[in-house]
């Protein structure tokens, strides 16, 4: 019982080490125009088109607020994913045409996700450069920290799909 004990502590000590937060975010660009790339982004109701948070795979039954754009603006889901039922909520918190914008994602079992979009004018002034960054607050507790540790590796993959996604409808429209 005193090694279990021990093991626990320790365990807790060494996970103080590992950062409190965990950020994954991806970058990229897009041969369109600002205006069309933050369209795109500001209207939540367009979102299951490439976010693949908000798929029909993963939020079977979605409810958007009115309008789905803008600050304020939100989205609900519920669904079913590996048998488990799941549910959660985006709100964009603030929405600039000039830079991008600021969302909240909660979902059921999960830490809150604070995510950003910033949309910059690519160099040559016809692409946008777009970057997609999700920021997690873990904690202290040893379990969300590994969580935390592997956030990259676990969500990096499903951002940089979405962004080919939006990339492929922005340039389809232009």
């Amino acid at each position: 019982m005193i090694s279990a004990v021990f093991f626990g502590v320790l365990l807790f000590l060494i996970s103080l080490l590992f950062p409190a937060n965990a950020i994954v975010e991806r970058s990229g660009v897009i041969d369109a125009p600002m205006s069309t790339v933050y369209a795109e982004l500001n209207d939540l109701s367009k979102w299951p088109a490439w976010n693949p948070w908000a798929a029909n795979e993963t939020a079977q039954h979605k409810k958007f607020s009115v309008p789905s754009t803008g600050q304020g603006a939100f989205f609900t889901w519920t669904g079913v994913q590996h048998e488990d039922p799941i549910s959660g909520k985006v709100t964009i918190l603030e929405s600039h045409p000039d830079k991008g914008l600021t969302y909240k994602m909660t979902f059921n079992a999960m830490r809150p996700v604070d995510a950003f979009f910033e949309l910059k004018p690519a160099a040559d002034g016809k692409a946008t450069a777009i970057m997609w960054r999700l920021e997690t607050h873990l904690g202290y507790w040893p379990w969300w920290k590994l969580r935390g540790f592997m956030a990259d590796r676990l969500t990096g993959p499903q951002l940089e799909a979405g962004l080919t996604q939006l990339k492929s409808i922005c340039e389809s429209g232009k």
